[in-house]
């Protein structure tokens, strides 16, 4: 444990105390889907919807009559891999490698004929503007047999002249990425693996949310605003500090929890060794704002900025610790030609936990982190042809954490081809390959820097 002297930790903050914050969260109701893609089967055979998927929003609005449930309101999806890999320990598996699939225990290639992912998708609609979505899910390397990924409530009524207000409220991911298809069990549109900050995103940044959006039409121009109020998200920036960024498909459940990597003396001491992506310490209510502008059908560009407003001090009788994380993000989806799309985004931000140690002016830990990507996606055929680049960092100012082990670096690229193979199966075949240097890998015994590539096969089914 942690010495109890000018460190010492305040007193425990009972949990059962933010039980009346959900409740408010979830009094109200509401947003648009996100522009990734809307509908549940996110495996199509054909590219993703374009640029402006404001018809799709327009017509869920209008929609009338009650199905609470039937076949039209469930979904079934599976997915299924082929995977070869090297590298030493996953994160997954408490370690220090960026990808979910690691080598042997010498860091050869290994090969794995694995399930890895199996969902469940309830899509009931109450009235014509008053819908939900509960997903929940089996996931290899996950720690519960079956969990909640998002359940949530909208109310989305007819777009009347040109201005239009939405509302949204429950357990869910914000709008950020542009890898993902929303509606469904938020899988991944163009490639197996996300990038690093979508992969960040849906393991550390999901909200229990109220948010509401207003849209407006300008001519032939359509912008949009959100904002939300939130809860349950204090511990995000946990895993950016002590393990940095991954890439992997690997989404945050309710009730699961993500292993740590070896952590350095004062450190595992302090803080328990996963960390639990829900949930609630402080009682403070955290906030994000999103812009949003469509000049034209074939271009999007939007900015995004969250501020969680955790107490860095607080903390639970397990050693999850409050987080003070904020961070912006910018975005672009651009169609270069009718068959071509370029997908742009880019993350800063920073994470503080802890306290001031006397004679120190930072806390335990404070680090910056950034990340940016580019992907490119070809259609062929029926099928896609995709490729991405990206850039990762972080940077580390905690006055109990090293300046030299822990920041890190790296960059990625994945090629990856989609092809539809039977009417509700579709195919995927993805390369992936990591480079990355941080200091503290010496704690486990390998090296600094780290080369590591995964191919796969997927199968995905969807019902």
């Amino acid at each position: 444990m942690i010495d109890e002297g000018e460190d010492s930790m305040r007193p425990v903050r009972s949990a059962s105390k933010s039980a009346s914050l959900p409740l408010v969260l979830l009094a109200a109701l509401a947003t648009s889907p996100a522009y990734a893609q809307d509908d549940p089967k996110p495996a199509a055979a054909t590219e993703p919807a374009p640029a402006s998927a404001d018809d799709q929003y327009v017509e869920d609005g209008s929609s009338s009559g009650t199905d609470i449930l039937s076949a039209d309101t469930l979904t079934l999806m599976g997915d299924a891999r082929l995977v070869l890999a090297d590298g030493h320990k996953s994160f997954a598996d408490g370690g220090f490698g960026k990808t979910r699939f690691d080598g042997t225990g010498k860091g050869d290639y290994r090969l794995q004929a694995i399930p890895v992912e199996g969902d469940l998708i309830w899509q009931p609609r109450f009235t014509g503007t008053v819908s939900g979505n509960v997903s929940v899910a089996w996931q290899r390397d996950q720690e519960n047999a079956v969990d909640v990924l998002e359940g949530y409530l909208t109310f989305i009524p007819k777009r009347s002249g040109n201005v239009n207000v939405s509302f949204k409220a429950g357990l869910y991911w914000p709008e950020i990425s542009l890898e993902h298809a929303t509606g469904g069990a938020w899988s991944t549109v163009y490639t197996i693996t996300p990038s690093a900050i979508n992969s960040w995103v849906g393991e550390e940044v999901k909200v229990v949310g109220l948010e509401a959006t207003v849209r407006a039409s300008l001519g032939n121009q359509e912008v949009s605003f959100s904002g939300a109020a939130f809860g349950f998200n204090d511990t995000s920036g946990t895993l950016l500090s002590f393990r940095g960024w991954a890439l992997h498909d690997l989404k945050a459940t309710a009730f699961g929890h993500f292993k740590l990597p070896p952590l350095n003396a004062f450190m595992s001491g302090a803080q328990q060794n996963e960390t639990r992506s829900l949930f609630e310490i402080d009682n403070r209510v955290g906030f994000y704002g999103r812009a949003e502008w469509r000049p034209s059908s074939a271009l999007v560009v939007n900015a995004f900025y969250y501020d969680n407003r955790g107490d860095p001090e607080a903390f639970s009788k397990t050693l999850q610790w409050g987080w003070r994380t904020r961070f912006g993000n910018v975005g672009m989806v651009a169609d270069l030609g009718p068959r071509t799309r370029l997908v742009a985004q880019g993350m800063i931000g920073s994470t503080i936990m802890g306290k001031v140690p006397t004679n120190a002016t930072e806390r335990w830990v404070h680090t910056h982190f950034r990340s940016a990507f580019a992907l490119l996606s070809q259609q062929i055929g029926k099928g896609a042809l995709s490729g991405r680049v990206e850039w990762f960092g972080t940077r580390e100012m905690g006055s109990r954490m090293s300046n030299t082990d822990e920041p890190e670096n790296g960059w990625a690229t994945t090629v990856a081809l989609r092809w539809p193979l039977w009417r509700r199966f579709t195919g995927f075949l993805e390369a992936l390959h990591v480079d990355s240097t941080r200091g503290a890998r010496v704690r486990a015994g390998i090296p600094a820097q780290e080369t590591q590539t995964v191919l796969q096969a997927a199968l995905r089914f969807s019902w």
